[in-house]
C-alpha cells in the first residue's frame, strides 16, 4: 500500500449524495484535466489509454485544488453540506 492511501486511509468520507464532484459531461479530455492526474493530493484523476479523464471523488480531501486549474466551466465542485464531506483523522 502506497504512503498516501495509507494515510487517507486514516481520515473519514461522507458523501454528499446532493451536490457530488463530477467532471461535466463531454469534457473528460479537456487539456486542463490533465493536470489534475499529476497535481491531486488525493489523486484521484486518472487518464486512459484514449485519452479521456475520469474522476473518483471518493476520498476528496476538500482542498480545491482541482477548481482551482479547471474552474466551475469543467467541473460540478462545491463544498458539501454540513455533516458530510471528509472528517481528518490523525491517527
Amino acid at each position: 500500500m502506497s504512503d498516501l492511501k495509507a494515510k487517507l486511509g486514516l481520515d473519514v468520507f461522507k458523501e454528499d449524495k446532493a451536490f457530488p464532484i463530477a467532471i461535466k459531461k463531454g469534457l473528460e479530455r479537456d487539456p486542463r484535466l490533465k493536470k489534475m492526474v499529476l497535481i491531486c493530493p488525493a489523486g484521484l484523476y486518472g487518464e486512459d489509454e484514449s485519452g479521456k479523464i475520469a474522476l473518483s471523488a471518493d476520498g476528496c480531501l476538500e482542498c480545491g485544488t482541482c477548481l482551482l486549474v479547471c474552474g466551475a466551466d469543467i467541473l460540478d465542485w462545491q463544498y458539501p453540506r454540513g455533516g458530510a464531506g471528509v472528517q481528518f483523522r490523525f491517527g
